[in-house]
């Protein structure tokens, strides 16, 4: 006769809503809102903001210092060999080769081409998102790791992103956008440096269309970040929200984030838009917390991130890989960089070791 079904090492069933930030867990589900204005107005916010532009806000009761779950036996991953993509190789590499095209025609200077990863998750009870943000956690720790679970509301992601994407102190907003990786600090080229500098000067744009004028300024500049098992090249953005202005406003101007979509921002989307066969959902979009009490809030650009689809019956597993492309852009050499991106997380999503 077979026990209890395994739960999480929090005490949380798979099922409770919960949201995991910076080392602080939230529970006791309050209300849940698609209008960016509650989060000007009190508690404490779990927000997730699909790349289509489905936003969701929770608003938690209760929030407590937490560590990182521990590895539990809430998660068993999926097949290592069940992985499907979006973009086969040569559809990638022969995406890559058309932005190259719009690029010489004179339509956009970079474009960020991406594919989503899926794979059938074999058991229904030990798919808690939460166990899979502490298997993230032990296996490739990041600076904006979470979790927020709603599955009443269709959102169960995981996230290990490495990328600021909004950071709000008071009236301060500041952005960490992410262009450039490699293997080692040896393996970034001229051409990273060149889209980091790109990517940089639109972000400085779009914070400039909520800002107060002349407070943008760009404090670092292709800073040389290493992550586990890869390197990035970062920069920072920063800026004065100008009176009036909230984050309704401020999504307004900047989502979705400029180093995941491109230069000029409206025709990268338009290039995307035709190019990838897959919606991004949380990839690409945005993860993370919005505390009104205190007037701050941290969210983070949704790359490094896994999220549950339960609506076919069965749980799918999905992640997102992509690659910056400019005219200097080698198709295979994307491709490889996708791989690089997505393989130790998908290694630890599926139970193995990551080497």
């Amino acid at each position: 006769m077979s026990g209890p079904s395994p739960q999480p090492a929090q005490g949380l069933a798979r099922t409770e809503p919960m949201a995991r930030f910076g080392g602080r867990l939230a529970t006791g589900l309050v209300e849940v809102t698609s209008d960016p204005a509650a989060l000007e107005s009190a508690g404490y916010w779990a927000v997730a903001y699909d790349f289509e532009g489905r936003l969701t806000c929770a608003r938690f009761a209760e929030v407590r210092p937490d560590p990182a779950p521990p590895r539990s036996e809430g998660w068993l991953g999926p097949d290592p060999a069940g992985w499907h993509s979006s973009l086969s190789r040569d559809a990638y590499t022969a995406g890559v080769r058309r932005i190259r095209e719009h690029i010489a025609a004179g339509e956009v200077y970079q474009a960020n081409l991406c594919r989503v990863l899926s794979a059938t998750l074999p058991d229904p009870d030990r798919s808690d998102i939460d166990a899979l943000t502490g298997l993230l956690a032990h296996g490739n720790p990041a600076p904006y790791a979470g979790t927020i679970r709603l599955p009443e509301h269709g959102v169960e992601i995981a996230t290990a992103s490495p990328e600021l994407y909004l950071r709000r102190r008071g009236r301060t907003l500041s952005s960490g956008p992410i262009k450039g990786t490699g293997r080692t600090e040896h393996d970034l080229l001229d051409k990273d440096h060149a889209e980091n500098v790109m990517i940089v000067d639109l972000v400085r744009n779009d914070l400039g269309r909520v800002c107060a004028t002349g407070t943008v300024t760009v404090p670092e500049l292709c800073v040389v970040e290493k992550h586990p098992g890869l390197v990035h090249l970062v920069s920072t953005v920063e800026g004065q929200l100008r009176e009036g202005a909230g984050w309704g406003e401020t999504f307004a101007a900047t989502f979705p984030p400029g180093s995941v979509t491109g230069a000029p921002k409206a025709s990268a989307l338009r290039i995307i838009e035709a190019l990838e066969t897959a919606p991004r959902g949380p990839y690409c979009g945005a993860v993370g917390w919005v505390d009104a009490d205190r007037g701050e809030g941290e969210l983070a650009v949704g790359i490094r991130t896994f999220w549950i689809d339960r609506s076919s019956g069965e749980p799918v597993l999905w992640f997102g890989t992509g690659a910056g492309i400019t005219w200097g852009s080698d198709p295979e050499r994307e491709w490889d960089e996708t791989e690089l991106k997505a393989a130790r997380l998908v290694a630890i999503a599926s139970g193995r070791t990551p080497v």
